[in-house]
Formats: C-alpha cells, structure tokens, sequence
C-alpha cells in the first residue's frame, strides 16, 4: 500500500513504471518526473486504463475515492475511460456557439439509452443520408423545403422504407433540440403524407408444420462451419433475436439451471431478458462448449475468437441450405414460434414476454421483472422444443395445446 512517505520518495528512471497500490490504484513516474495517478482494469475481457490526475494535486485519499467510483462504474456494466469521453463529448456540443443539425443530433444520440445495433444505425442515416445536405447547417435555419428535398433524394433512389426512417430520425433531433432551446419549430410536422409510404414488408418465414420439419432436418445436414451449425440449431429453440443470439456470452448462462439471462444492454428494449432452455438447447450449449467455451462468445467469429460471429451468418448458412430471403430468415425462427405457439393456445402474454415485446411507452413497466409468466414459460419452450422434434421426425403430428397455469 502507498503512503504520502513512500510517494515523495519516488523518482524518474531510466524508463516510465508504475507502482501499485491497491484495487487497480497505480502511481506511475514518467522520466520527465511527476506522478500520475492510474486506474487499471478490464473491461468486457480487455485491460484498460483510466488517468485519475497527477500527486500531490490529487492526494492519495482522493486518488481512492476516484478509483473506487471508476470501479463501482465496471461493476455496473460502464466503462469509465468511455463514460468519461462521453461526457467531455456532450458538454463540447452543449457549448457549441452554433447549433447545427450535426451537433444538436450528436448530443442527441449521446443521451440515448438504446441497444449499440439501434445506435449504429442511426449513426448511418445521420452520416449517410441527413448529415451531407443538413449537417453544418444551423438547426434554427432548416425549414420543412429543406429537409423534404433531402429525404427526396432517399427517396429517389427508391430507398422508400430509409427516406422513412430519416424523417423519423430528424424528427427525433428536431423535437430534441426544441427541448433544449435550441430550435423553435419541428419541420417533420409539416411533412406528413409527403413522402411514398414503402411496402411493408415482414421478415420471411416458414410456418407450415411439414415445411418446419423439413427446414429442421436440413439444418441437421448442413455441412458448413460446425458454430454455425450450432446458432442454426439453437436458433429455432430460443427464438431471440439475431443480435442477441450471435452476441450470446458463456457468462449469461447457467447450464445447470438450464436458463439463460440476457443483460439488458443488449436487449432492444433495453431491459433484462431471461430465457428457459429446454433440454434440448442445453445439449446443443454442452457440446458446443468443448469448442468455443474457452473464449467470451459462444458463436464466435470464424476469423476472430474476439468478435461475436457475424450478422450475416445465419442468413447466409440458410441460403446455403437453398433457402431464399423471401422464404427463411434469422429473424424468422421468432415468427415461427410466435405463429404457431398462439395458434395452439398459448398464454399470448407468456409468449410476447418470451419473445421480449412490449408497447413501446410501456416498457419499463412490462419488464420490471424480468421474470414474469416465467414457469410458464419454462414450460412452454420445452413443450416447444418436443414439438420441433417431432417435425423434424416427420410423421402426423399432434399439435400441443396450453391453458395458463396448466402443465404442457
């Protein structure tokens, strides 16, 4: 442990070291000389550091408290050294003498509590679309003409659905920026109707029982990557959603209590999500553990251990396995098991906590516990899993019913 003593009596080397003191605390001695305070930690498996001042302005005493902060921080899921970054971030662009469009959305998207896929993509429709015509102007000056003869362009390039997304995104900042007093008008509101409403279009998904069976049994064949062909098989047994599937952590499951918890970091909805495993899902996590159980990921990247197995994996695996975009997605295995379980009698309320749904204003309340129907639930995904087999077996099957509360 550093005392005052011990830090005066400190003095330049050859080359810069450090010295511990405890928690992660370290002095360290530059060859120019001072002392620099150190918070070292890792943060998601990588080691980082955090500059907490330099001694004797920052005395030992409050080099501990700072320490201690920074580590409540890890032990919340924050990362300081970025926490910190983003606060010097948002009080620049709060102090920026013009607001413009590109500050004010900045600043916005700064304060934004929402999943890192929702974030990076509205980063893209800001950067790629809105930022070029609308960026560096003063948000005060920009007029309803302006921003439709941007969207125009989107739309243009029959990019109906984005030229939606853009005018909800501007909407977004503009109603922002009216908050904070830096614009007086939201010029979305003037442009309703505007713009080609786009085909909604639902992501592709087999539903037919028979169909099912045949698209399990060619996932059984699939003969491509063997993690792969795990997030393949695991994927119509908890139908999550890509995202979370692909970015699945060793350390969010309990094997042994056949559950998996999702922080809710990396939930849309931005709140915890359990998940039941039935036995089948917990055969395929033990095998595949000798594997990949070593590292962070479960579906790693095949290029790199460190990074999450890619967005376009699935996908492509199922086109692989001769299924088209128009007739099997990842994301389809949720509309797979959303159809059929309230097709045979479900719990509705079970199923959509199940799949992590929840009216929008309504969310924190719907997930104050992420427990919820959750017996039920347990129930029904291994009732589920049954199910799949059965298809996969071929034969007639017998689709399974459930009332609330009873047995599967």
């Amino acid at each position: 442990m550093l005392t005052d003593a011990k830090l005066r009596a400190l003095k330049p080397k050859d080359k810069l070291y450090r010295v511990t003191d405890a928690a992660g605390l370290v002095v360290e001695v530059p060859v120019s000389g001072g002392l620099r305070w150190r918070f070292r930690y890792r943060f998601n498996g990588i080691p980082k550091m955090l500059s907490l001042g330099t001694y004797p302005s920052i005395s030992l005493a409050q080099a501990r408290a700072r320490r201690d902060a920074a580590r409540a921080q890890v032990a919340n899921g924050i990362d300081p050294s970025a926490s910190r970054q983003e606060a010097k971030r948002e009080r620049a662009l709060a102090l920026a003498p013009v607001h413009t469009f590109r500050s004010v959305a900045e600043l916005w998207m700064v304060r934004q509590d929402v999943a890192e896929a929702t974030a990076s993509k509205s980063r893209w429709i800001f950067n790629t679309f809105l930022y070029p015509d609308l960026g560096d102007r003063p948000i005060k000056e920009i007029t309803g003409r302006d921003l439709l003869e941007t969207l125009r362009k989107v739309e243009g390039k029959d990019m109906l659905e984005t030229a939606k997304r853009a005018k909800i995104k501007a909407g977004q900042v503009f109603r922002f920026a009216i908050i904070e007093g830096f614009a007086d008008v939201d010029p979305t509101t003037s442009l309703r109707g505007a713009l080609k409403a786009p085909k909604v279009k639902h992501h592709a998904a087999i539903v037919d029982p028979h169909k099912v069976g045949e698209l399990l049994r060619a996932i059984d064949g699939f003969s491509g990557q063997y993690v792969t062909l795990c997030a393949l098989r695991f994927a119509p047994l908890v139908f999550v959603r890509p995202g979370e599937l692909r970015q699945a952590e060793w350390s969010e499951f309990d094997l042994d209590a056949a559950v998996w918890r999702i922080p809710g970091g990396r939930m849309k909805m931005k709140a915890a999500h359990i998940v039941p495993l039935s036995k089948q899902a917990v055969a395929i996590l033990r095998e595949l553990q000798g594997f990949t159980g070593h590292g962070r990921f479960v579906f790693p990247s095949i290029r790199s251990a460190s990074r999450p197995m890619s967005e376009n994996t699935i996908n492509a695996a199922l086109r692989r396995l001769g299924y088209t975009g128009d007739e099997m997605t990842g994301h389809g295995f949720r509309s797979l098991a959303a159809t059929r379980l309230n097709e045979m009698g479900w719990n509705a309320d079970a199923i959509e906590r199940q799949l992590a749904h929840a009216e929008s204003n309504k969310v924190r309340d719907a997930y104050t516990h992420a427990a919820q129907y959750l017996k039920e639930r347990t129930r029904m995904m291994q009732a589920w899993a049954d199910y799949l087999d059965a298809l996969k077996a071929g034969g007639k099957v017998v689709a399974f019913k459930s009332q609330a509360g009873s047995a599967a």
